[in-house]
């Protein structure tokens, strides 16, 4: 009894509010898409129970009637963010296609709530419901897929690092001044470290370095696209036995 009585809970574990009161005024998804607005217009730290009541015209104790904290709080954010990407697709095709669909799902979401990625590395990534329809659907591309269950966690594990990992770039690339001067200013900064790698590796003082550079010839254009799902699908079939399709 004792055990059962201090098992941990999370916000989807109990009622969305109390049978005791008033009627409700309010949902939890109303609660959680307006803290999501307020997240990504002022950034995680903005997101207080007070700051969140002000900005639906009540006072903070009538939140507490459907979200016990703020950590519940920001767990029903992570996974209304999980809740955004489209699982509706059939399965069954080409199931590498099918996954760096959902890769490439994942780091738009990302990059459209960029607090996600600092969330998750301060709290763990949260199972709620979406996310484990997620990682169910995720598990649903990869049965056609060679490797173990756990090679094809790792797998996923892997998509979801490498989408956060190309969101905050693309974030830090489009943060500030207009995006063509910033995509042209990037662009000239790569073609600079470049040409200064190359005059390093002609020095002969680094000769894998150079042989490297000789062999690989001028980088491609820079494309993140290209590269998230380059690396994508080179790097999953590798995780899962299957080599480079």
């Amino acid at each position: 009894m004792a055990d059962r009585e201090t098992r941990p809970t999370t916000v989807w574990s109990r009622p969305e509010r109390g049978a005791r009161g008033p009627a409700p005024e309010r949902s939890r998804t109303q609660i959680t898409a307006a803290a999501l607005a307020l997240a990504d217009a002022e950034g995680l730290a903005a997101v207080s129970m007070r700051a969140l009541a002000q900005r639906l015209g009540t006072g903070p104790a009538s939140l507490y009637r459907y979200v016990g904290s703020r950590d519940e709080l920001l767990d029903l954010m992570a996974d209304a963010v999980a809740g955004e990407l489209d699982l509706s697709g059939a399965t069954g095709g080409d199931w590498l296609d099918d996954l760096v669909g959902l890769a490439l799902q994942s780091r738009d979401a990302h990059v459209r709530h960029p607090w996600l990625a600092d969330l998750n590395d301060r709290r763990g990534e949260v199972l709620g419901p979406h996310a484990i329809d997620y990682l169910d659907h995720a598990l649903g591309i990869l049965v056609p897929a060679p490797g173990t269950a756990g090679q094809k966690l790792e797998a996923i594990g892997l998509l979801g690092g490498l989408a956060v990992l190309f969101a905050r770039r693309e974030a830090a690339a489009t943060a500030t001044g207009d995006p063509a001067a910033r995509a042209a200013h990037l662009a000239a900064v790569a073609a600079a470290r470049a040409a200064h790698l190359a005059a390093v590796a002609a020095e002969g003082r680094h000769p894998h370095l150079l042989a490297a550079l000789t062999e690989a010839g001028a980088p491609p254009p820079a494309d993140r696209d290209a590269l998230f799902v380059r690396l994508l699908r080179r790097l999953i079939p590798a995780m899962l036995g299957q080599g480079e399709p």
